[in-house]
Order: structure tokens, then sequence, then C-alpha cells
């Protein structure tokens, strides 16, 4: 370790008397700090709840750039008088303790290094790091009761030593990553929740339900079969028989029994009708759950929320045979990449992409092939380069396709590539509605879509409904993360099993931040921009750069021009002033 970075690392100097910021005031890059210029503020004492901590490494997040546009419109920020009360980007940070409160003694230690989990609760309502409270473009500042005093507890991380600071500033974009291939929908009726039966009168069907219904407080049956009132009076408290006839509409029979929360569960027997499913699926509670069982093909494609599936957790599940429960269960509805596939990451040349690229490359048991698109042939030419020594050394084959002005669409080339049986995962990291509905048409019918990328609730796209109940297909998708994501994700980086930091593109200090967010904005840099709030005068350059204008630094760099740990350390020599 060289000398500079050990020293840092072992807080062995002074504090200095002033930090440089970047608050925000309002919409708009112009309101970005002062003049073009990072504000200078006193140091602050921490309270007796307050921790004061350094900041070592924030990764700039494109997410930034929605609270840039909306300003005091942001959803997390509440109307806020920006201009009294600022706020500050920055919520993929890493950060050392340097004073602890008096009340925080028995919980927190000076020089502790710890990763922001920046997605809080509290009370049940969402705030955020970098968003409601000030995030991490700053080089000193207090953090207290609004990220230690959680619905979660404390939202930090603590790192492991063997981390750089740009690796464990990735942990929390990792982490969201990571949490798209974790099960985030509920996969059983909910103990003491509604459940609604729809059947139709001609089915003479014998269905049964050999796990149980895990005892739902009401199940409501309309025009099933005999053998299911047997099985709801079995196993619920309340039994509501509600057919056809007594119905007036969908929207009537949820106000009256989930005061228009929606269902918690929802089981169709025997569907034939699209529209009707379409229509079926408006009334699923948030993280609920619509099971399809039977064996008729539906008429036409489902007009999905696909903007639920990322943001409601809302469980599509069902099966072609007569148990109901044979439905639900992580045996049959996996949510991660299957091992000697072919996985397609859609859009996927931004930095987020990437690291899902990254991911499955990397996957002990993933994938075989990967084809990763975008319109941008630049970004593609930098992935197969940066990833060519992961597909070597994961015997991985990776492919890069490019849409605009090709012949042959992306459905074609998946094909030609599959010898026609389609993807076995397709990832889209796009929010485009239009671009979803095609993914989903050139998977396997048992195979998954991840929706990585959000749409807002109530955006429609047209989905092949026959796959979930004929042939296991699983339309899933995430947003956000956990503590628990992150760790895992830290688990994995020292044990070796992925590299956090191969997504950097380029680096700067914190006078650089601005042009950062600005070059992010551009699309200048095929990836991650890192910021080191410590090293002041680190100008914004690429890691294409070093090797002419910080040799000592592109030396160190890992192959491909990824970064390393010791390209930080070396960085460090060359540009932290220690007493400042």
């Amino acid at each position: 370790m060289t000398q500079q970075y050990d020293k840092y690392k072992q807080l062995a100097y002074g504090l200095p008397s002033v930090t440089k910021a970047w608050n925000l005031y309002g919409a708009g890059m112009e309101n970005i700090g002062a003049n073009d210029r990072p504000e200078i503020f006193e140091i602050p004492t921490p309270g007796a709840g307050q921790l004061l901590v350094r900041m070592d490494a924030v990764a700039l997040c494109f997410s930034d750039v929605k609270v840039i546009n909306q300003g005091s419109k942001h959803p997390k920020l509440y109307n806020r008088d920006m201009k009294k009360e600022p706020t500050r980007l920055g919520h993929e940070a890493c950060l050392t303790i340097i004073d602890v409160g008096e009340d925080l003694e028995a919980d927190f230690k000076r020089g502790q290094r710890y990763a922001m989990q920046p997605d809080i609760y509290q009370n049940g309502k969402s705030t955020a790091y970098g968003y409601t409270i000030p995030g991490g473009l700053v080089q000193y500042h207090l953090i207290g009761p609004e990220v230690l005093e959680t619905d979660a507890g404390a939202c930090l991380l603590r790192v492991s030593d063997e981390m750089a600071y740009a690796e464990a500033a990735l942990l929390e974009p990792w982490g969201c990553v990571w949490a798209a291939y974790t099960q985030r929908r509920r996969l059983e009726p909910k103990t003491g929740g509604v459940m609604w039966i729809k059947g139709h009168r001609d089915d003479a069907t014998v269905y049964d339900f050999s796990k149980g219904l895990n005892a739902p407080a009401t199940v409501i049956l309309t025009d099933v079969p005999e053998s299911v009132h047997s099985l709801a009076r079995a196993n619920a408290q309340t039994v509501v028989i509600r057919d056809g006839d007594t119905v007036t509409s969908i929207k009537a029979l949820s106000d009256e029994f989930t005061n228009g929360a929606g269902f918690d569960d929802v089981v169709v027997l025997d569907p034939g009708s699209a529209k009707e499913l379409t229509e079926i699926a408006k009334y699923v509670a948030r993280r609920g759950t619509m099971n399809m069982v039977g064996k008729t093909q539906l008429d036409g494609l489902v007009d999905a929320d696909v903007g639920r599936l990322h943001y409601d957790y809302v469980a599509f599940v069902g099966n072609s045979g007569t148990d109901i429960s044979d439905s639900y269960g992580f045996e049959r509805n996996r949510c991660d990449l299957k091992k000697d596939g072919l996985a397609v990451f859609v859009g996927a040349g931004g930095p987020m992409g990437q690291m899902h690229v990254q991911r499955a490359i990397e996957k002990k048991d993933g994938p075989s092939t990967v084809i990763v698109t975008d319109i941008n042939d630049a970004r593609l030419t930098e992935i197969t380069q940066r990833f060519a020594p992961l597909t070597k050394a994961n015997n991985c084959r990776l492919l890069t396709f490019n849409p605009t002005g090709q012949a042959e669409g992306l459905p074609a080339f998946v094909m030609a590539q599959s010898n026609g049986g389609g993807a076995d995962d397709v990832v889209v990291c796009v929010p485009n509605a239009q671009i979803m509905a095609e993914a989903a048409g050139f998977m396997k019918a048992d195979g998954m879509l991840v929706l990585f990328a959000g749409v807002p609730n109530g955006t429609l796209a047209p989905l092949d409904f026959n796959r979930v109940y004929l042939g296991n297909a699983q339309y899933t998708g995430t947003s956000g993360l956990t503590i628990e994501d992150q760790t895992v994700v830290m688990e994995n980086a020292v044990a070796g099993n992925i590299a956090p930091a191969v997504c950097v593109a380029a680096i700067g200090g914190i006078n650089a931040a601005k042009k950062g967010i600005q070059a992010m904005i551009d699309a200048r840099y095929p990836g991650k921009i890192l910021i080191f709030p410590q090293l002041e005068d680190l100008p914004l350059m690429g890691l294409d750069e070093l090797v002419q204008k910080l040799p000592s630094v592109g030396a160190k760099l890992g192959p491909g021009n990824t970064w390393t740990i010791e390209a930080e350390k070396a960085l460090f020599e060359c540009f932290w002033k220690g007493d400042q």
C-alpha cells in the first residue's frame, strides 16, 4: 500500500476547518453550486446523536438527472423550498467516520468505513440519501437520525477494509442489479388475505389445492366448480359466493371486499379471454398474485401493466394442470439467469446495463451466451474490449447488436443466435413499453423477462400470458435495493466472485463534480463516473486518458483499462494533499 493511501485510510492527519459542497438549490444545472463552483462551509461539530463523516468516493448516477430536471417537484422532495432548504446529489457513496456524538459512541468508532444504503423509510414514509437527505457530493458532513434511525435501523453498511473506495461506493448500484435477480414477488397465497377465485359455469374440471391455501381470511367464489367450493370451505375463514350474474364489475367487487386496494390473490380457472385477464390484472394488490390454471390457449395478448411489474412486484403465475397450488413457490418460479442459457440485455450500453452484463459473465452457473444491445456503437465496442478478459476467463460468448439501420431486427438476430429457440432470459434496461413487449416476444416459452428499467404505473404492453401457465414463463421486475443486497455484493467482491469497479470509466475530484454530472448527461463516457471528494485538484478524465496524463496511475489499470485498487492507491499518491 502506498504511503499516502495508507495515511489517508488511518486518518493520520489533521482535520481541515472547511469543506467543499455541491448543493442543489432548484431545477436546472445552473442551480448546482454557486457560479459553477462548489461552496465552502465550516466543518460542523456533531451533536450527541450525529456522526461527522468524510466522503471518500461517490459514483454519479443517471437517476440524479431526474432531480436536476424536476427540482422541488421530484417525488422525494415533497415540494420543499430548495432555495431555503437545498439538497445535494450523490447517493452512491462510501464514507469514513471522523467524529462520533456521545450518544453513538457504543455503536460507532472513528475510522470505521461504511457504504450508504440510500433507500430509506421512516415511519413508512419514503425518503432517500442524495434526494430528501443531502447526499455525498461534499467532503465532510453530518449524518444523524435521518440515516441512523429508520424503519430498517441504521442505513449504513460496514465495509470490509479489503475493499477499495471505488468498490465500496459502487455497492449501491451493484446492489440494485443484484436485487433484480432476488425474488421480490410473493409466491404463496397471503395468510389472512382476500382471495378471489374466478371460473366459468361450463367448467367441469375437478380442481385440487394439495398444499393448502395458507388460510386466507376471505375467499370470494365466482362461477367455480363444486370442487373449488369444497377447497375454499376447508381452508378459508369466510367464503362468499358471488357468481357472475351478481357481479356488476370487477371494480365494484374489489371496492366491496378490499376497499379498492385490490385482491391479495386472484385465481383464474381455465382462462381463455385475454381481454378478461387484462381487466382482472388491474385489481391485483401490490405484491399480489394472479394465478392462471388451465389448458386453453388465450385468444390474444394481455395488455399488462409493466409499470406495476417493476414497482409493485405483482406476480403472474400459473400451471396447466388441475392442482391450483402447483403454480406457487420458489421452485416453479425462478428469478435468476438460467445456467448455460442465452441471455439478452436490451439497451445495456450504460453503466447499470454493463453491471448486468458483467454479473452474467462472471456468474459461475450463469449463461453461456450473452447478447448486449445498444444504439451506440462506441458503447458496444467499449463493452467488447472491457469485458474481453472476463469472457475469456469465464468461457462465455459475448455478442453485441445495434438495431439501428439493420435490415434484420433484434428478434431475428436472437432467433438466429439461438437456432430458432429464443432467449432463456431477457433483461430490459430501457424504460420503453414497446421495447419491453418486443423483448418478451423473442424469449422461450419458459423464459424470464426482467424489467429493470421502470415505466410509470399504468403503462401497458402486450404480453403473451399463455407462456405463464402453459410454458412457465416469468415476467418480473424490481425497484431499489436493501442493505442485504449490498451485503451480498460486498461478500462476493471480497471473495473474488465479482469485480465491482470494472464499470468505472472516468474519475474526478470534488472540483470537477459538476463537470462530471454534465458528462454523464451527455453520455461522454461509456461507464460510471467516480468522484473522489478529497482529491480536490483531480480533473475529470476518462480511464483511457490516464496512460498519457497520469502514467503512474495508468500503469496500474487492469486488462481493458479497468479500475483497480492498485490504480486507486497510485492516484492518492499523486493527488491527496494530506493536511488541507
